[in-house]
């Protein structure tokens, strides 16, 4: 391929550095030139809006709009997402069918001034704007207030330094892509703490009818990734979850089968329902789909609501 490469993603030094590890990827797998791939970074309505919560202004699609429309227009070949942030249905005309093999998928417990979230003073400030993160932090330590906290690493990190809050959690794919895992304070066991779903997990869109950028992603696909994550987003799509619901989601693999578990939570944590499956890798997306249906009879209306 002798053409430039435009490869679109989010503006932050996290997102940056995620955009370049594909484009490193693509660079081995082909024995591209350096020089054709461009690495555009985008400012979409989630990173303007870094003060609110995501609950409070739409959802997951603020950090892909802008960036799916230069795939549209074609003034982008490639977008570089966070398939946290994803909503469970693409626009028409786009997929994502490349994923790269999943980082640390834990979140990371970060204070300054305790070494676990139990430790935390009593009735201390909690940084954080996910739903999900403060439900799961209520549910454990409902003395804690819950301050708003968006803002990349960095912001977080200084508002922390300025006494803004106790504590905040942090992705630890974050930290490890950032190099900076030495921040994390506390690494939380998914067993402990489950994750956000797809958390740790970079996808790459295209156009559907684009087939010369299907051949250039295929070599760099991770199709274990893409298997724990269609347990998750099915699991997700089922709840009809987006960044203003709490849940969580998790899939890993144990002796060659899939092992899922699920959660959701009322906003003050007071309420938790799980639901755990096991299964065949080919049933994947199946047993996702049928925790989510266990997790609605076991919450019922009521539950829901307070969603």
């Amino acid at each position: 391929m002798q053409r430039p490469i435009r490869i679109g993603t989010r503006g932050s030094a996290l997102a940056l550095v995620q955009a370049n590890n594909v484009a490193q990827a693509l660079i081995a797998a082909h024995g591209l030139d350096p020089a054709l791939l461009e690495i555009v970074p985008i400012q979409t309505t989630g990173d303007r809006e870094a003060e609110r919560r995501l609950a409070d202004i739409g959802g997951k699609g603020l950090f892909t709009k802008e960036i799916e429309d230069g795939l549209y227009d074609k003034t982008l070949d490639i977008a570089v997402h966070s398939m946290k942030d994803m909503p469970t249905v693409l626009p028409d005309g786009l997929i994502i069918d490349c994923v790269m093999e999943r980082e640390d998928a834990r979140d990371a417990f970060i204070s300054p001034v305790a070494t676990t979230l139990e430790a935390l003073p009593e009735g201390a400030k909690f940084g954080t704007s996910s739903l999900r993160r403060a439900a799961q932090v209520l549910a454990r330590r409902p003395d804690l207030e819950i301050v708003p906290f968006r803002g990349n690493v960095a912001t977080r990190l200084k508002k922390l330094e300025d006494g803004v809050a106790a504590g905040t959690f942090l992705a630890m794919a974050g930290l490890n892509r950032l190099g900076m895992a030495d921040v994390a304070t506390d690494p939380m066991s998914p067993d402990i703490m489950l994750p956000a779903v797809a958390q740790g997990i970079v996808g790459i869109e295209r156009r559907v009818d684009d087939e010369e950028m299907a051949h250039l992603l295929a070599p760099i696909h991770h199709v274990e990734t893409a298997i724990v994550m269609a347990a998750e987003r099915a699991f997700l799509a089922a709840l009809d979850g987006s960044c203003r619901t709490p849940l969580a989601g998790f899939a890993r693999f144990d002796k060659g089968r899939i092992k899922f578990q699920g959660q959701i939570l009322t906003p003050d944590g007071k309420i938790v329902h799980l639901a755990s499956r096991e299964g065949s890798p080919a049933l994947s997306a199946a047993l996702g789909a049928d925790a989510a249906t266990e997790l609605k009879a076991k919450g019922g209306p009521a539950f829901f609501a307070t969603w």
